[in-house]
């Protein structure tokens, strides 16, 4: 027998939710298969059985939060039913199993007939839309089903038997005019931090404009033989992401963060980008973004991207960033004051591109425009770097051959 303990997740996460089980009791467990998928506050983590066997008991139920070190199942030995002989004592937990009625899918799983492989995401989607998964066919070799692979099956029928039937996430309040919704773990974090980075800092924002004009031009220009040379897209981003760290390099208060009374300058960058995901928005790093080149940075993002949609993202590649760049512009943002992440003292907040009248000498041309916004810790930054730095990430754009010659 062998339990299921809730392992060291990282250095600041002592607790979790139990996103999902992804087995159920009654099933078998392959030893290295995942058995749980926990929420934390900063991505979710499947755990592994450490043993094969059968699971005969959950010790915490969905949306329950969980400690580290903490049992939440029981694996019996065994590899087709309960590991109880007539000779041998009879487990509480197997006392129960054999006592408790088993979900027909719950049987059918642990006869072996159902081993596919999914992500949690892949999953997720699969019971909103009532799909059966070993019905996907997925394009991974390995086998394992992605949301890209149930989203191709189309939508099945939606009764599921009980026993794999989705907890309810909302309570429809009186006579359906108010909708009741827990807040998931990650959303209530987000809630949290960026409260507290409102209540303990000095954030002040400053706003410029970049004429878009050279780096769409460049940026046309070169796209195709870019994709043809690095098979990733040539995007904004790789642009700001330099345009950022050369303005780092030169404004260090920027690349900073408060300790107690010191402040602590960061030699290092490490880029954070923010992504929205169903979950609410995280921000992995770009890390080293000054050695990497521009399809080393898009590439990258790109990966970054696909690991948050399937929820892949590791402790890793949330922490330890130095400065972080948000682009509302994807969802037609024209301007916004963008709040810090963590213990950062800066972030860039990028818009949509706009075309507006602006005056070019005596002349008045119809130009590309983006608004830009740069929140920063008054603590730290002074105005004079907070404008230096954001003026020289302007003047950067707008002359993106100094940045492709400084890469």
């Amino acid at each position: 027998m062998a339990e299921i303990i809730v392992p060291e997740l990282a250095e600041s996460i002592t607790e979790g939710t139990v996103a999902q089980w992804l087995k159920q009791p009654g099933e078998s467990v392959e030893k290295g298969e995942f058995i749980v998928e926990l929420e934390t506050d900063k991505v979710n983590v499947e755990i592994i059985s450490e043993e094969a066997g059968i699971v005969q008991e959950h010790l915490a139920a969905e949306g329950d939060t969980v400690q580290v070190g903490q049992v939440i199942a029981i694996v019996g030995s065994g590899s087709g039913a309960p590991a109880a002989t007539p000779s041998a004592p009879v487990t509480e937990a197997a006392q129960k199993m054999e006592a408790a009625p088993v979900a027909p899918a719950a049987i059918e799983d642990a006869s072996g007939s159902d081993r596919t492989i999914a992500s949690p995401a892949a999953r997720k989607l699969a019971r909103e839309k009532g799909i059966d998964l070993a019905a996907v066919s997925p394009v991974d070799p390995m086998g394992r089903v992605r949301v890209q692979d149930v989203e191709a099956h189309g939508t099945a029928p939606k009764a599921q038997p009980a026993a794999t039937a989705p907890k309810a996430a909302t309570v429809v309040v009186e006579d359906g005019r108010v909708t009741r919704e827990k807040m998931t773990r990650r959303r209530q974090t987000i809630a949290k931090r960026l409260l507290e980075v409102k209540q303990s800092t000095a954030m002040l924002t400053t706003f410029n404009e970049i004429d878009m004009t050279n780096v769409m031009a460049l940026r046309s220009r070169k796209k195709d033989q870019f994709f043809e040379q690095n098979d990733v897209r040539l995007g904004f981003m790789s642009f700001f992401t330099k345009a950022v760290v050369a303005a780092l390099k030169k404004y260090p208060y920027v690349n900073a963060e408060i300790d107690g009374d010191e402040i602590i300058l960061k030699n290092f960058y490490d880029i954070g980008v923010a992504i929205s995901t169903d979950g609410g928005l995280v921000v992995p790093n770009v890390v080293d973004a000054d050695r990497k080149n521009f399809a080393e940075i898009e590439g990258t993002i790109v990966e970054l991207a696909k690991k948050a949609r399937d929820n892949k993202l590791t402790i890793a590649d949330m922490t330890g960033g130095s400065f972080t760049i948000t682009n509302g512009g994807v969802f037609g943002s024209l301007m916004s004051t963008p709040i810090m992440n963590g213990t950062q003292v800066g972030i860039l907040g990028m818009h949509t591109i706009q075309k507006r009248p602006v005056a070019i000498g005596n002349n008045v041309e119809i130009r590309p425009m983006m608004y830009v916004a740069l929140s920063y810790d008054h603590r730290v930054i002074d105005g004079k770097d907070s404008v230096g730095f954001l003026k020289m990430v302007k003047e950067l754009i707008e002359n993106p051959e100094d940045l492709l010659l400084g890469s």
